[in-house]
């Protein structure tokens, strides 16, 4: 019988998609890893023990590695419970005929929901306001809408057109950066196209959507940091290494720039930015979360659902939905 033995090795994995892979005759180990640990802390060796003889992985944040790869001949189908894959080696994927996947519109509305929250709770300054009131200082701090203000969005892919769609009713102009334009929905939404320079320099919140590449990496620094309003709140729910952690520390301590929400920093793959992230989180004019911006109930369930659809396309001979195949090496006709 085809191998069909899939392991899991994202948390909060639900049981309808397990038995969803199971009713399309997949074996599927959860893994087990310790409280508070990720399948991105595991080591190679680890890895290698847990996905031996495994057709199908559907994984979380860990290095899938040329190295890794070669490791698991028996490998078909890596599918990411997620819409990132930086972590993945894309080129040996198609080098040794495996299929990279990710769970394409499972997670937009989720992301885009947590961005408008990032966006209100720096605006409003609820952190600081709520610190204070634990402190016994019931004083009012002054806040700033969202209303009518000028809204700057790196990104217009899934995540950034659903921004788009939930900025609506707070009447704001719209300013995006785009390389791959849709001219229907810029044109539905009387979105504005400008340059980055200019977008930073008109925008009263900033919202980062775009992917990280070596092009992306940092394309929010020092410089960028500068051309922005002292008014101004810098939202990233997307990636972290977009921004310079420590140049955005130094505009937030400064008052450069007037406050940051953050999903994501520059520590979770490199441990030397650390104490850039302890410090940027202890600022009172910063709201931060864990990168959770795509941890709700009904988005893990929605893109566990995709991720196992991949996983069972590709064990079933045929091809997932284009939109989440990032890489496909199999040998074709």
């Amino acid at each position: 019988m085809q191998n069909r033995r899939v392991v899991v090795t994202q948390r909060f994995f639900d049981q309808a998609a397990i038995a969803w892979l199971e009713g399309a005759g997949c074996t599927v180990v959860q893994a087990e890893l310790p409280a508070g640990q990720a399948d991105g802390n595991l080591s190679h060796e680890e890895l290698v023990a847990m996905l031996d003889g495994a057709a199908g992985w559907i994984v979380g944040h860990a290095r899938v590695t040329a190295e890794l790869q070669a490791a698991l001949p028996d490998l078909r189908v890596i599918s990411r419970r997620g819409v990132g894959y930086e972590r993945v080696d894309i080129a040996a994927a198609r080098t040794l005929g495996k299929v990279v996947c990710i769970a394409a519109g499972g997670n937009d509305a989720s992301v885009a929901d947590h961005t408008i929250a990032l966006m209100l709770a720096a605006g409003h300054r609820f952190r600081e306001t709520q610190q204070n009131m634990i402190a016994g200082n019931w004083s009012i701090l002054m806040g700033s809408d969202l209303y009518q203000k000028t809204v700057g969005i790196i990104g217009l892919g899934r995540i950034g057109r659903s921004l788009v769609q939930r900025l609506s009713g707070f009447d704001v102009e719209i300013l995006a950066v785009e390389q791959h334009v849709d001219a229907a929905f810029v044109a539905q939404h009387a979105i504005r196209l400008v340059t980055l320079d200019e977008l930073l320099a008109q925008s009263d919140y900033v919202s980062i959507h775009a992917p990280l590449t070596p092009e992306t990496r940092f394309m929010i620094d020092g410089r960028a940091l500068a051309r922005m309003k002292p008014t101004a709140v810098l939202i990233n729910a997307a990636r972290g290494g977009l921004v310079d952690d420590r140049a955005l520390l130094a505009a937030l301590e400064t008052g450069q720039i007037a406050a940051a929400g953050l999903d994501v920093f520059m520590s979770e793959s490199d441990p030397d930015y650390k104490p850039v992230t302890d410090l940027l989180i202890a600022l009172p004019n910063v709201i931060a979360t864990p990168h959770a911006g795509a941890s709700t109930r009904e988005g893990l369930d929605r893109t566990n659902m995709v991720a196992a659809r991949c996983v069972v396309a590709v064990l079933d001979g045929g091809d997932p939905p284009a939109p989440c195949v990032v890489a496909d090496g199999r040998p074709r006709e």
